[in-house]
């Protein structure tokens, strides 16, 4: 007798190779969810980017108004004042303190237009027996945020 061999097909090998049409759009699928989810955080990125730009100006311009009363210390309530272009800067005429107080608000205000959106500046004055208070805000409003976003600094003179 001869002993043939014979090969048993396995249920591995019954006629499947590669693929299948539903693991593909499976992976598809997958792979899509993962890509909207990097475009959301790329988004996100962005508006902090955005709102982390926002906010430095507005505390270099509170800074730059502190700088500005430390300069003009004569002028102190002046301002809390209404701001007033004074030409004090590259005038022919000397200005007094509070006029120069008024053009510092005049630019101040300027520049925070110029650079935060719907920006705005108000400088508080209390005056103290030993001390002069300050109290310096900035306000904007940031888009996608219902309630506009402020920056505020108290400083003691």
């Amino acid at each position: 007798m001869t002993a043939r061999a014979t090969r048993v097909p396995c249920a591995a090998d019954a006629g499947q190779r590669g693929f299948t049409l539903v693991e593909s759009l499976v992976a598809l699928v997958v792979i899509s969810v993962g890509m909207l989810g990097i475009a959301a955080m790329y988004v996100e990125g962005l508006r902090a980017g955005r709102t982390s730009v926002y906010r430095s100006a507005a505390v270099e311009l509170v800074a730059d108004m502190a700088d500005r009363i430390r300069a003009n210390s004569v002028g102190q309530a002046a301002y809390s004042g209404l701001a007033g272009d004074n030409d004090c800067v590259n005038g022919a005429d000397d200005c007094s303190p509070a006029e120069l107080a008024a053009d510092d608000l005049f630019w101040w205000t300027q520049s925070i237009g110029g650079r935060l959106p719907g920006g705005e500046g108000v400088v508080a004055y209390a005056a103290g027996a030993d001390t002069h208070q300050y109290t310096i805000v900035v306000t904007w409003t940031e888009p996608g945020v219902a309630e506009p976003l402020a920056y505020t600094m108290v400083m003691e003179q």
